[in-house]
């Protein structure tokens, strides 16, 4: 990666890999740590050049263009207090990184939250020109997570992720008994806010909700609980969780979702997170096409409390 000084003014030649986006994206994932608003005023000043001539925020980099950036004097906080981390790493390649997320951690910082996966593997892998996640799985979710190590290979994921064509599938345990009948569900998801600004997603009308499809297949069934295969036709903000409420089976451990008195009850029994895992994905690898089967297994303390269970 081109070293950028913050004492003297630095060249910059945009590569293939890097073509077509936003100067000011380009910037901010260049500029690592360097606060938007500090690049976006770099760049009304016209101290960011390209080719020698002034360009606005919307210019959009192509294949060998230089850039000049001025000196940088404004501190690294934004990365600065962050902790390195690798997690599990499932499948890697030059232009693809899929890893195992543990339960617990953010994708991204925001919310409430300074820092999550995408900001500790660029920490732990600072010679990585480019990192960028693919999609997002909740805090409290476990498992299979895709980040592009390049742009190429970002935008044909998104294009395949808008086409329907990855194959996702998860593991959730039910509260109760699920319904036979309920193989597909297609209820619309509203998102918004709790007062306290806390983002929740409720089943809504087609008029006002998104639509979302998940396809549900029962795998196991116990005297309280039901455990489930869910395959995502749709990827809609907290979709599996609040489709499993709709049809009377929130996820056991949902503390957003779910019955928070029997929450309490099952951390005593060894279930202190949410029972919900990304177990597989097949796709297409986005820029060679050879057919992708990942697979995560279940994390032990779910391991662990599927045998409790079946003890």
């Amino acid at each position: 990666m081109t070293d950028i000084r913050k004492d003297s003014v630095s060249f910059v030649q945009v590569d293939d890999g890097d073509a077509g986006q936003r100067i000011d994206n380009y910037l901010v994932r260049l500029l690592k740590g360097v606060p938007k608003s500090h690049i976006y005023r770099i760049l009304r000043s016209g101290e960011v050049r390209v080719n020698k001539g002034r360009i606005d925020a919307a210019y959009r980099v192509q294949a060998g263009d230089e850039l000049r950036i001025p000196p940088i004097r404004v501190a690294e906080r934004a990365e600065k207090n962050v902790p390195a981390a690798t997690f599990p790493v499932v499948y890697e390649d030059n232009a693809l990184l899929v890893i195992d997320k543990p339960a617990g951690v953010a994708v991204h910082g925001g919310s409430g939250v300074s820092f999550g996966v995408i900001e500790q593997l660029r920490q732990a892998y600072p010679d990585w020109r480019y990192l960028e996640l693919v999609h997002r799985l909740d805090r409290e979710t476990s498992g299979l997570l895709m980040l592009a190590k390049k742009r190429s290979a970002l935008t044909k994921l998104h294009d395949m992720m808008r086409a329907n064509v990855p194959d996702k599938r998860y593991l959730a345990l039910g509260l109760g008994q699920w319904p036979d009948d309920a193989r597909q569900v297609k209820l619309p998801l509203f998102k918004f806010h709790t007062p306290d600004g806390e983002r929740r997603v409720r089943v809504s009308d087609a008029e006002n909700g998104q639509y979302a499809h998940t396809n549900f297949a029962i795998k196991e069934r116990f005297a309280e609980f039901t455990l489930v295969e869910a395959h995502l036709r749709t990827g809609r903000t907290h979709q599996i969780r609040v489709h499993m409420q709709a049809n009377g089976c929130a996820i056991a451990g949902d503390e957003k979702y779910g019955d928070f008195a029997l929450n309490k009850e099952l951390a005593k029994r060894g279930l202190k997170r949410m029972f919900l895992h990304a177990r597989s994905l097949s796709l297409p690898h986005p820029l060679t096409g050879e057919p992708l089967k990942l697979e995560a297994p279940l994390p032990p303390e779910l391991e662990r409390f599927l045998k409790i269970l079946r003890s």
